[in-house]
């Protein structure tokens, strides 16, 4: 199955063990691992948020902490190939399971089918667990879980891949993947011509990214004598270590946790043109700042100035946390982005770069927020074009003339990329003019990228290029239009 194309079967650490009830013991690893699909499920929870945190306050050491995250992200990724497993073992379809059940099953399966933890271990533990949550349960999580054990991974594809009417619904069901969502995904890569390597995206999408680092640049930070520490194969400020969140904790907030394509679409901005002295930057919807400290250290460097809004008081609160390291003033303003007046923030002339990393679906971030897939719906499509579209217009008229913009989204659905740009293209019609995106970024990378479609724009992929799926266009403003305001 696709989780274990991303990895293989994994080992799992012995670990400690806490009591359960009935003198029973669970690992703290498989316990933190429930207790974060509890919190997803529950409460809308971001498992890339909550999972260190409940790591930290159970005190696991290295591996114990690396089973967790298995477990947790693990799962989740492939929960709705292990909810058809499940749902076939059982029986019964799973909405007619407990769910607090059907999280225990589910981590069960998972460690079954996708690692090398021992049957007796994956199941005696689970049903332990299960016995917590709902004593009755027992006994039906131990009969389904023993089900489970007795199918080879490759019968169970076989099995669940029954009865798909159609090539996207197959895909759907043995990549874990909602069909709506596979379809976005083939028509996006149909549009490079190359829908032949969905396949791989979906795998790419169930496989565990490795942790990249940014390296902010010109801020003197040494990285000689670092463990593991290599160059990143395109940003020219990223980077991997062999112990990445030591090398974080220790860097002052100068080496950050970024992916390699968030980094070149901020890069793509400041590195477009020449840098005049005193320019004036705005990071239009900046939350949760990784792409802001990006900007501010290119900003320092070269003698700019940043401004950074974001909507939400608490993710302007990580944005000021993310420019810590950077040694020079950053304005983070709160408010609407659609209402952004350049002038009553000191840019009376307009701003000479805007960075528009617009809210989206997030289809392109699979691999790293797992329960993404799971929360969307084509509505939220909707929704969010017209949201960019009014975003953009904002970012248009608070650019100055002469100013670019970089429209960026962490999704390859084409009604969020070409879509929204196509539509405010037309709508600015005769004052704006596309640039050379793809000779920007890879004049930039430090080898050759494959890229493919139109210059004026750069489509990322996990798995072509081990990044986000992230869409970058550059746009500016002419110096002169004849044109009047959209709105």
């Amino acid at each position: 199955m696709s989780g274990q194309r991303g990895g293989g079967r994994r080992p799992a650490p012995g670990g400690g063990r806490r009591p359960a009830q009935g003198g029973e013991n669970i690992s703290p690893a498989r316990l933190v691992a429930f207790e974060v699909l509890a919190a997803v499920r529950e409460d809308d929870a971001y498992a890339n948020l909550l999972l260190p945190a409940r790591i930290r306050r159970a005190g696991l050491g290295r591996a114990d902490a690396a089973f967790a995250t298995e477990l947790a992200y693990g799962t989740l990724r492939m929960q709705g190939y292990y909810d058809r497993v499940i749902g076939l073992a059982a029986g019964r379809p799973t909405a007619a399971i407990d769910p607090a059940v059907l999280d225990v099953l589910r981590l069960g399966t998972h460690q079954l089918l996708a690692t090398r933890v021992p049957t007796h271990a994956a199941v005696y533990e689970q049903v332990a667990l299960a016995r917590r949550v709902a004593p009755r349960a027992a006994g039906f999580a131990n009969a389904v879980l023993r089900t489970v054990s007795r199918s080879s991974p490759e019968a169970w594809r076989d099995l669940v891949a029954e009865g798909a009417a159609t090539d996207d619904e197959r895909l759907a069901r043995l990549e874990s993947h909602p069909v709506w969502i596979v379809r976005a995904l083939r028509t996006a890569l149909e549009r490079e011509g190359r829908g032949a390597e969905l396949p791989e995206l979906l795998a790419a999408d169930n496989a565990s990214p490795r942790v990249n680092l940014v390296v902010l640049p010109a801020l003197d930070t040494a990285t000689d004598g670092i463990a593991g520490f290599e160059p990143n194969r395109f940003s020219p400020i990223g980077a991997v270590a062999g112990d990445p969140v030591a090398v974080v904790g220790a860097s002052g907030g100068r080496i950050r946790v970024q992916d390699e394509g968030s980094q070149l679409a901020a890069l793509a901005l400041t590195r477009v043109a020449p840098v005049r002295p005193g320019e004036r930057w705005l990071d239009l919807c900046a939350g949760p700042g990784g792409k802001t400290a990006v900007l501010a250290a290119e900003a320092l460097a070269s003698g700019a100035e940043l401004v950074a809004n974001e909507m939400v008081p608490a993710r302007a609160e990580l944005v000021r946390a993310a420019v810590t390291g950077v040694p020079a003033p950053v304005e983070v303003r709160v408010g609407d982005g659609r209402e952004i007046d350049a002038a009553s923030i000191g840019a009376s002339g307009g701003f000479d770069r805007i960075l528009l990393d617009a809210p989206c679906t997030g289809l392109g971030a699979l691999r790293r927020r797992p329960e993404a897939r799971w929360r969307k719906s084509p509505a939220d499509v909707a929704e969010l074009t017209g949201l960019q579209g009014e975003l953009f217009d904002a970012a248009m008229r608070a650019l100055a003339p002469g100013g670019i913009l970089a429209y960026v989204t962490c999704s390859p659905h084409t009604a969020e990329t070409h879509g929204t740009l196509g539509a405010a293209l037309d709508r600015w019609r005769g004052r704006v003019e596309q640039l050379d995106t793809q000779a920007v970024v890879q004049g930039l990378s430090r080898h050759p990228l494959d890229l493919a479609g139109a210059p004026e724009t750069v489509q990322l992929w996990p798995h072509r290029h081990g990044t986000d799926a992230m869409f970058i266009a550059l746009v500016r403003r002419r110096e002169t239009d004849a044109a009047g305001d959209p709105r």
